[in-house]
C-alpha cells in the first residue's frame, strides 16, 4: 500500500502546525508511514533522501493488523419538514459525500470498513446494529448523524455507552448543545459538531485505527537475565523481555559488512560537523543499529528498548544511541532505557502523528523559565518519517565515548511534550501529560555539562519550571494537545495539559 501524505504534514507554515491546519489536512490525506498496516512486514526500502540508508519496517503484529471500524449513518425515514435540519438539508446527498469520504479515508488508513448499507431509521435498528457489534473483533464504531430528531441522539449515547470506542460525526442541524452537552466528556467516545467538514472525523478515523494498532504493538526489551512476556496496563502493548547478553553476544559475532560502511560512510558525510567521535565510534554505532535490527526481525517487534547504560555501559560495546535515532527516523519506536512509558509514548506519537520523538531527561532553566531537555539519542526527522532530516552534528556520548547524532532544533519551532505514565490496570488509571511551548535554542555540551543534545523550551503554561511532572517526556514538533487529549478520552486515559 502507498501511504498518503500524512495530516500532521499538511496546511503547515513553517512547521508550525495548528490545530486548526491539522484537521484541515486530515481529510485529504491522515496518513502517514506509521498508521499503515500490512506493510510487508520486514521489508526494506531506500531512503529517496539519502541513497544506501536502509529502512526497515516493524515486524511484529501491529504491522500486520488491519483495524475494523463499523460505520452508520442515522436519520428519520420521512422527510425532514420542519424539524432539524429541515427541508433544506438534502439528506441524500450529505449521505453520499460522508459515504466517500469515509471510504476514502478508510483507504488511506488502512482500515477495514463495515459501512451499513441503509441509514438506521429506528431505535430498535439502533439496538440490533450495536448488539451485533459487541460480539465480534471490531474496534471503533463510527456514527454519523443526519438528523437531530427522534432516536438520533439515543443512537448516539447508545454507541458512547457500548464499550466499543466510538466517533461520533454531528454535521450542522443535526445537534444543539443540549444534545451534545452530556457526551463532551465522555470516556470512549469524542463528539466532532461541526459546519459540515469531515477533517476532523477522518482524525478520529486515524485515533480508531491507532489505538487499534497500539493494542496490537509488541516491543522486544532488552533487559536482565530471563526470557518472558509481559504487558502495558490499560494501554495493551505487549512486552518481550530478552536477555540483554542477546545483544551484546550478536554484537560480538558480527562482521562488519559493507552495508555497515556504507551507512557509516552516509551518516558522516550527511552530518554537518563530526567533533570527537571517529569514523570506528560511527561503525560501531551503525553495528548496533543492526544487531537491534536483526533483533526485532527475529522476535517480531514493532518496537524495541533496552537498558543501555545497564548492559552496555561497562563493555566497550558502543551504546544504541546511532540506533535507536535511526529507528526513530525509520518509523519504529526505539525508547531509550527500557523505559516502558517511554516506549508507549514512541508509540503513541508516532502512530497518531507520523514523526518521532526526543526522549529526554527533563532540567529546569529558572534563568529562562524553561525545561532543557537533555538525551544522547535524538532522531533527525523531526518534521515527519517523509521529510527531510533536520541538520545534525556527529559528536561524543556525554560519557565522552561513542558517536551521537546532535540534532539541531529549529528556534521558534512550536513542539509538544507528553510523558505517557503507565497505570497498574486496576486501581491507577494510565496518565498522559501534555505541554506545548516553543524552541528556545540548543545548549552546547560541551562547554555545558550533560547530556549532548540539550534543547531548551520555553512551554506556555505556568508550570514552575523546577517541578515540571514527569521524566523521558518526549518533545516533538508541533502542537498537539488538544489532538492527545481527544485521544485520552477516546481510550479512557487520563490527559492532563501542564
Amino acid at each position: 500500500m502507498v501511504s498518503k501524505r500524512c495530516a500532521a504534514h499538511c496546511g503547515c507554515r513553517d512547521n508550525v502546525i495548528s490545530r486548526r491546519a491539522f484537521l484541515q489536512g486530515s481529510a485529504a490525506g491522515i496518513v502517514g508511514v506509521s498508521a499503515l498496516g500490512g506493510r510487508g512486514g520486514c521489508s526494506s526500502t531506500w531512503m529517496a533522501s539519502a541513497p544506501g540508508l536502509e529502512r526497515i519496517a516493524p515486524c511484529g503484529p501491529a504491522s500486520e493488523y488491519v483495524p475494523t471500524v463499523r460505520a452508520v449513518f442515522v436519520r428519520r425515514k420521512e422527510d425532514y419538514g420542519m424539524w432539524w435540519p429541515g427541508a433544506v438539508y438534502d439528506g441524500a446527498a450529505a449521505r453520499k459525500k460522508y459515504t466517500a469520504l469515509l471510504k476514502q479515508t478508510a483507504t488511506n488508513l488502512g482500515i477495514k470498513l463495515d459501512l451499513r448499507s441503509e441509514p438506521i431509521y429506528s431505535a430498535a435498528e439502533a439496538d440490533a446494529w450495536i448488539a451485533e457489534a459487541k460480539p465480534t473483533d471490531v474496534d471503533g464504531l463510527m456514527v454519523v448523524l443526519l438528523d437531530r430528531q427522534q432516536h438520533s441522539w439515543p443512537t448516539a449515547n447508545k454507541a458512547a455507552r457500548s464499550g466499543i470506542p466510538t466517533i461520533v460525526f454531528s454535521p450542522l442541524g443535526s445537534s444543539f448543545t443540549t444534545n451534545t452537552t452530556n457526551f463532551a466528556e465522555q470516556p470512549g467516545c469524542v463528539i466532532y459538531a461541526t459546519v459540515g467538514e469531515f477533517s476532523q472525523a477522518a482524525y478520529g478515523m486515524k485515533m480508531l485505527a491507532a489505538g487499534a494498532r497500539m493494542k496490537h504493538t509488541r516491543c522486544v526489551v532488552i533487559r536482565g537475565k530471563k526470557r518472558f512476556e509481559s504487558a502495558i496496563p490499560d494501554i495493551g502493548i505487549g512486552l518481550q523481555y530478552i536477555p540483554a547478553q542477546t545483544f551484546l553476544d550478536e554484537y560480538e559475532s558480527m562482521d562488519v559488512s559493507d552495508d555497515v560502511l556504507t551507512m557509516a560512510e552516509q551518516y558522516m558525510s550527511m552530518a554537518q560537523v563530526r567533533r570527537g567521535a571517529t569514523r570506528q565510534d560511527v561503525i560501531n554505532g551503525i553495528k548496533s543499529y543492526c544487531v537491534a535490527r536483526n533483533i526485532l526481525k527475529r522476535e517480531q517487534a514493532d518496537a524495541i528498548t533496552m537498558d543501555c547504560l545497564g548492559a552496555l555501559g561497562h563493555t566497550k560495546i558502543s551504546l544504541p544511541c546511532i540506533a535507536w535515532s535511526r529507528m526513530n527516523d525509520d518509523g519504529i519506536p526505539a525508547a531509550c532505557e527500557a523505559d516502558i512509558g517511554a516506549v508507549a509514548s514512541h508509540v503513541v506519537v508516532q502512530y497518531l502523528f507520523d514523526r518521532p520523538g526526543f526522549q529526554q531527561d527533563p532540567v529546569a532553566d529558572t534563568a529562562m523559565d524553561a525545561i532543557i531537555g537533555a538525551h544522547c539519542s535524538c532522531p533527525t526527522r523531526l518534521n515527519g518519517f517523509d521529510r527531510k532530516p533536520e541538520p545534525f552534528e556527529l559528536i561524543h556520548h556525554h560519557g565522552n565515548r561513542d558517536a551521537v547524532p546532535r540534532t539541531l532544533w529549529k528556534p521558534g519551532q512550536r513542539v509538544t511534550c507528553l510523558d505517557v505514565l503507565p497505570g497498574d490496570g486496576k486501581e491507577r488509571p494510565t496518565r498522559l501529560l501534555v505541554s506545548v511551548g516553543t524552541v528556545i535554542d540548543n545548549i552546547a555540551v560541551p562547554p555545558a555539562g550533560g547530556c549532548v543534545v540539550s534543547v531548551r523550551v520555553k512551554f506556555d503554561g505556568d508550570q514552575n519550571v523546577l517541578s515540571f511532572p514527569g521524566f523521558h517526556q518526549l518533545f516533538f514538533y508541533g502542537e498537539y494537545s488538544e489532538q492527545l487529549k481527544e485521544f485520552g478520552q477516546l481510550y479512557g486515559l487520563e490527559a492532563q495539559i501542564v
